[in-house]
């Protein structure tokens, strides 16, 4: 058992210089950039990016703008990376982009295995959030649903003009 474990220690150990040689030979990292679930920040670009690669879509989303601007949307919580590549395809930057959940005005209600989220700003009202259970999922965002059908002229006909 103890040969395994130094066998072990030894790869770990080259996986370790491996890592560190390969980050040398990279374009300077930039800070890790944290973004809350559903909230945008703008970030600014290298000069002469040409091209954005977000690793997962899934977790962020990017909208590039004008002047070098970015406008970087969380969309699920994780990790994942962002890339900037000039018009020859070289990597100019890369950074990782964390997508956490607020902790501000939301309480999580646990109910056995259930999990149900509320926003409270300041009365506290259902709040539909990632990992919350599926029936109160549902039953929340479908409400959610059907009240921006009816603000938005979807849900009904028109109303009548009263008669005088």
């Amino acid at each position: 058992m103890r040969r395994t474990l130094s066998i072990a220690g030894r790869a770990g150990l080259v996986v370790l210089l491996t890592g560190a040689a390969a980050a040398a030979g990279q374009p300077d990292l930039l800070p890790v950039v944290t973004v809350l679930v559903d909230n945008a920040k703008v970030l600014r670009l290298p000069e002469k990016t040409s091209t954005v690669i977000v690793g997962n879509p899934i977790i962020a989303e990017v909208t590039p703008q004008k002047n070098g601007v970015l406008v970087l949307t969380g969309k699920s919580f994780g990790s994942t990376n962002l890339i900037a590549l000039d018009n020859g395809g070289a990597m100019i930057a890369e950074t990782t982009i964390r997508v956490e959940a607020s902790r501000d005005s939301t309480i999580t209600v646990q109910r056995g295995l259930d999990r149900e989220s509320l926003s409270c700003t300041p009365g506290c009202q259902p709040s539909v959030q990632l990992g919350d259970s599926a029936s109160y999922f549902g039953a929340t965002s479908g409400q959610a649903d059907a009240r921006r059908k009816l603000a938005t002229g979807g849900g009904g006909g028109a109303v009548p003009a009263a008669d005088h």
